[in-house]
């Protein structure tokens, strides 16, 4: 038995048309909201210079960015801790593989006393710590074999970069020497340094174990040899954290000239740290952590050191604070206690505290560089004193 179908009218045919495109213009935002990535197209960063373990940590993480995310991340060299940090200041990068600076230039500290830095609201978001140090080295030609060895010895010092200079200090301190007990040689960035010591203008550096530049010295006809900072010299362990408080002490299985059956026992601090500031979005560093701990395998493996962003490696407590964001995700899986908010509560307080010492100052309109960084000083030291913090320079 056949059926007679009726002829649609236009209107119908219209409506079904209608209806038709509809639905695929709502399928269509679902699938592109589905697959929406929570980074942008691209993002930039500063790191170490070319060849350090900051930089190819930078680097490997940004392969998996873009196999991941479709991100496409620019990692830009910076010769020293200014020139890595301005970009972040300025907003022309979104976060910095930084080291140590990071801590000073949130205290206002050392090149960041001057009134075109000052304090800066800084943020962490992860860290590495990996199964290297942050050691002073000497070349092996020497035959210095302790710091002790190091009285009147040619140490390099890099030029706008604190974070390597303050570290040798510290050591120095940990012998009971000074930089007026040894032949003080300046060099332009870290890189530098370290080729300076291989072409036998400078006998001694300070550096990440597994950075590539100690793996050159290494492999040079004058070697390397990193010295040791006994754990159990109590005395020069309280000297050397009265000027860089930030070192723990470690014994280093992985570097140039290390091994498990060779460890360097000494300090280290977390290198790098993935810093960015207090005003970036909550949900892009949100994202961030959360890429950087799920696809911890996918680079884990590029450089010796990147180990050491393992989740069972990060350090919570250390001397800088963490970023909102960051902190979600870290409560969010757990790891995140109610002690580690308290200490994070503590170093925000920090900033704020170093932030008012600098409207202090700075509405003092002091013109004489000299003479505002000694002001500057004076009432951090006053303002922290005063909140119950320890200043750590005066």
């Amino acid at each position: 038995m056949k059926y007679f179908k009726a002829p649609e009218s236009g209107y119908g045919k219209i409506f079904k048309i209608s209806a038709l495109l509809l639905v695929f213009t709502v399928s269509e935002a679902a699938i592109s909201q589905s697959s929406q990535s929570p980074f942008p197209r691209q993002m930039a960063w500063t790191a170490y210079n070319l060849g350090t373990t900051g930089y190819n940590q930078a680097v490997a993480i940004g392969a998996m960015l873009r196999e991941k995310f479709n991100v496409t991340l620019r990692v830009i060299p910076g010769q020293n801790d200014v020139s890595r940090l301005l970009p972040l200041k300025t907003g022309r990068v979104d976060f910095s593989a930084n080291g140590v600076a990071t801590y000073f230039a949130q205290e206002g500290a050392f090149q960041f006393a001057v009134s075109a830095w000052g304090p800066q609201p800084l943020r962490l978001i992860m860290v590495s710590n990996g199964l290297s140090n942050q050691s002073i080295a000497v070349a092996s030609d020497t035959g210095v074999t302790s710091i002790e060895g190091l009285r009147g010895r040619r140490v390099a010092f890099v030029r706008a970069a604190p974070a390597l200079n303050v570290s040798v200090e510290a050591h120095l301190a940990c012998a009971g020497l000074t930089w007026d007990d040894v032949v003080r040689v300046d060099f332009p960035g870290y890189e530098a340094n370290w080729n300076g010591i291989i072409n036998g203008n400078v006998d001694v550096g300070f550096g990440a174990t597994v950075s590539g530049p100690p793996y050159r010295l290494e492999a040079s006809p004058r070697g390397i040899t990193w010295l040791p900072v006994p754990h159990d010299d109590e005395e020069c362990w309280s000297r050397m954290l009265a000027i860089s408080p930030y070192f723990t002490k470690h014994n280093a299985t992985r570097g140039a000239a290390i091994s498990d059956d060779n460890p360097l026992e000494a300090g280290t601090y977390p290198y790098p740290l993935l810093t960015t500031m207090e005003t970036q979005d909550n949900d892009l560093v949100y994202a961030l952590t959360k890429a950087l701990n799920e696809n911890y395998d996918d680079y884990k493996d590029s450089d010796p050191g990147a180990i050491g962003w393992a989740l069972e490696r990060q350090v919570f407590d250390w001397v800088v604070p963490y970023h909102e964001g960051a902190v979600n995700y870290w409560r969010e899986i757990g790891v995140w206690t109610d002690e580690i908010e308290e200490h994070n509560r503590e170093l925000i307080r920090r900033q704020e505290v170093l932030a008012a010492a600098w409207s202090e100052v700075t509405s003092q309109n002091i013109r004489n560089p000299e003479e505002f960084q000694t002001a500057w000083m004076q009432v951090r030291a006053q303002h922290l004193d005063a909140a119950g913090f320890d200043p750590v320079w005066r």
